[in-house]
């Protein structure tokens, strides 16, 4: 009987630690290692380093985690990846990574807490690992007092009726989670099935040339594809949904549009948990619209160009378009983390948007599924969005969108020349505001109580054209998110301002249909 009374408490505590400590332990940091990447002669800084776990849904808790194989002549161990991975059970209030061996002979072990996966281990005793140290207890053939048997009575009485309710609460709770899921779940120990509609079975031979940018779900390469130069973008395994996301959105009808990034193909390399799922896209060297801006300021024609054709693929994006005799039926798709970075500039300085990986489509008929409404960049979520208050409609989301496409026509027009002043330092949106690492807090604060938006200058509103930007920006992120404009809106006030536009009293440009500029100097005074 003392058994029982003295590891009930234990469990009692555990359970309410496991119900409701992971709403505020995690980790935010966590040591990254890529073996593949290191191979292929990236510097340190690229293959190794810290990274910052992002974190999508506030009922959820980031873990750090460690692969690893063992040398069979040194016995030491050969690091394989390194990183963040989000939410598994077994991670829970593991403060050191110790790690168990798996069916195909690597060590996997996950930890709680910042940078837990610097030191990890073995298992020293594999069989036992998961059974809690047994606490001391009297033997049972020593004489228990009455006073003590009633006491151990009393305990189970009022233990066992408070273990069966908290048993309740955790497993609603565990199933619950079963059945929402998450795209970011893993690593996990079992090998995944490719999928169904794979093409080219055999694989093309690519050779990747040099890392071109690290995101949140894997890195971009630039690469060689026969005498093509291609994009290749390396998602991990415990990644793959979105990779899987974004090859079902490439695929839709109508999908082949100058606006939207160009897809080539999918690719699985490597078996279980060394797999990697690669998209392979066209290639762009000027990269994304946010590095452009930070290295780059635009002239007024480049700025009207790169916000037409943006306005343009994002409106291609949220379009229903039905079947023709060429194409299938397109559903509307909206982005959900559409943002400067997001957007790819072409030689020709007209944009194109990438990375549907929290893509969402809208099927007719069909409910939007166990989809999670807090996702995408903290910096460019909307109101609704921060306050967790969306409405699940097709319109709702791609209002989402609009909001955002408003703080990239800020940061266009805050590197445009044709303002009357100085141009200063790229900045991204809110920087001012919450500096470069705002919390879901820290936004919540200034946008949805504050109700701050970033600073458009008066400098800017002198010159005509960039005026006209100004009013688009606002209305596209008005609190309100039905008085939004749509993305077909912009698209044509956009292409109005970049045919007929006045940049001083001197001076008109005309764009005409070949997109060639007409200057005209008038008599000065």
């Amino acid at each position: 009987m003392s058994v029982y009374a003295t590891i009930l408490p234990l469990i009692f505590v555990g359970l309410l630690g496991t119900i409701f400590g992971k709403d505020i332990k995690g980790s935010a940091f966590c040591e990254f290692y890529n073996d593949t990447m290191c191979k292929a002669n990236m510097s340190e800084q690229e293959c190794s380093g810290r990274e910052e776990c992002v974190l999508h849904d506030p009922d959820k808790r980031n873990h750090c985690y460690v692969l690893w194989a063992i040398d069979i002549v040194t016995e030491k161990p050969i690091v394989r990846l390194k990183g963040c991975f989000l939410d598994n059970n077994d991670c829970y209030d593991k403060t050191h990574c110790i790690g168990d061996k798996t069916e195909k002979g690597l060590y996997f072990c996950c930890c709680d807490g910042n940078m837990c996966n610097q030191n990890f281990t073995k298992n020293p005793h594999p069989t036992s690992s998961s059974k809690p140290t047994s606490p001391t207890v009297t033997h049972e053939s020593e004489p228990v007092p009455d006073t003590e048997q009633r006491a151990i009575t009393l305990s189970l009485l009022i233990s066992f009726p408070m273990l069966l309710t908290l048993s309740s609460l955790f497993l609603w709770w565990f199933c619950r989670r079963r059945k929402l899921g998450y795209f970011n779940e893993v690593p996990t120990l079992e090998p995944l099935p490719l999928p169904q509609s794979l093409p080219n079975v055999g694989l093309r031979p690519i050779q990747l040339l040099e890392i071109k940018a690290r995101g949140r779900f894997g890195a971009v390469w630039k690469a060689q594809l026969k005498n093509e130069i291609v994009a290749v973008k390396v998602f991990p395994i415990q990644d793959k949904q979105s990779w899987q996301t974004e090859q079902e959105i490439f695929k839709l009808a109508h999908m082949d549009h100058e606006d939207i990034l160009h897809f080539i193909g999918v690719e699985k390399r490597g078996d279980n948990l060394q797999a990697e799922f690669w998209l392979i896209t066209a290639y762009h060297e000027k990269g994304s619209l946010c590095d452009y801006l930070k290295a780059n300021v635009v002239t007024w024609h480049e700025m009207c160009r790169i916000a037409e054709s943006m306005a343009r693929g994002l409106m291609h994006l949220h379009e229903e378009i039905p079947a023709n005799k060429a194409d299938g039926y397109k559903p509307a798709v909206a982005h959900r983390d559409f943002k400067s970075k997001n957007v790819l500039l072409k030689a020709d300085m007209s944009a194109c948007i990438a990375d549907f990986g929290l893509a969402l489509i809208f099927h007719p008929g069909k409910p939007c599924g166990d989809t999670h409404g807090q996702v995408g960049t903290r910096r460019y979520m909307a109101p609704e969005v921060l306050e967790g208050a969306i409405n699940f409609t097709r319109d709702s989301f791609l209002r989402i969108d609009m909001y955002a496409c408003g703080l990239v026509l800020w940061e266009l027009a805050s590197r445009c020349t044709v303002q009357d002043g100085p141009i200063g330092e790229y900045r991204l949106p809110f920087e001012d505001e919450v500096g470069l690492h705002p919390t879901l807090e820290d936004m919540q604060e200034s946008v949805v109580h504050k109700k701050e938006r970033p600073l458009i200058l008066e400098t800017w509103r002198k010159h005509p054209g960039l005026l006209s930007i100004c009013d688009t920006m606002e209305e596209c992120w008005d609190h309100d998110a039905e008085a939004r404009l749509s993305a077909s809106c912009v698209v044509e006030r956009v292409a109005t301002l970049s045919r007929t536009l006045v940049l001083n009293s001197s001076t008109l440009i005309r764009v005409d249909n070949t997109n060639e500029i007409i200057t005209t100097k008038e008599s000065s005074m």
